[in-house]
C-alpha cells in the first residue's frame, strides 16, 4: 500500500491526485487490476471527475455548499458538521480499474482529494490489486 502525505493550502478545496496516484499503479507493477484510493478523514473525501476545466470542482464546491452549508443548525459542537456531511455525500474512497498498467480513467476524469475542513495535513492510501 501506498501512503500519500499531502497539505491542502485552504478551507475547502479539490487537490488534484491523479499523478501520485499513477505513479503508485506504477510502482506496483500490477497490469489489470483496481487501485482502491482511499481517504481515512471524516471531513475530507475522494472522487473521480472532470479534471480540464475548474470550473467543474467550484460547481461542485458551490452545490456542496447548499445542500451543507458551513454554518446551519447543527447539534456537533467543533463548527465543522457541515464538512463532516459533504464527506458523506462525496464519499471516502475511489475505485478504479487498472488497463494496461495504467489507470482507466475517461479523457477528461482525474482523480481529486476533496478538503473541506482545511487547510490540513492529510493522508490518502492507494491499495493496487493485481
Amino acid at each position: 500500500m501506498t501512503v500519500m502525505n499531502l497539505k491542502t493550502v485552504s478551507a475547502e478545496q479539490a487537490l488534484d491526485i491523479t499523478r501520485p496516484v499513477e505513479d503508485a499503479v506504477r510502482a506496483s507493477g500490477v497490469a489489470e487490476g483496481l487501485a482502491v484510493v482511499y481517504c481515512p478523514h471524516t471531513t475530507a473525501a475522494v472522487f473521480v471527475n472532470e479534471g480540464a476545466d475548474p470550473d467543474v470542482a467550484a460547481d461542485v464546491a458551490a452545490a456542496l455548499a447548499r445542500i451543507a452549508p458551513r454554518e446551519g443548525p447543527y447539534r456537533h459542537a467543533e463548527g465543522n458538521s457541515g464538512a463532516h456531511i459533504r464527506s458523506v455525500l462525496v464519499g471516502c474512497s475511489a475505485t478504479i480499474p487498472i488497463a494496461r498498467g495504467r489507470l482507466a480513467l475517461g479523457t477528461w476524469q482525474k482523480v481529486f482529494l476533496a478538503e473541506f475542513d482545511g487547510p490540513r495535513s492529510r493522508q490518502v492510501f492507494v491499495q493496487v490489486v493485481g
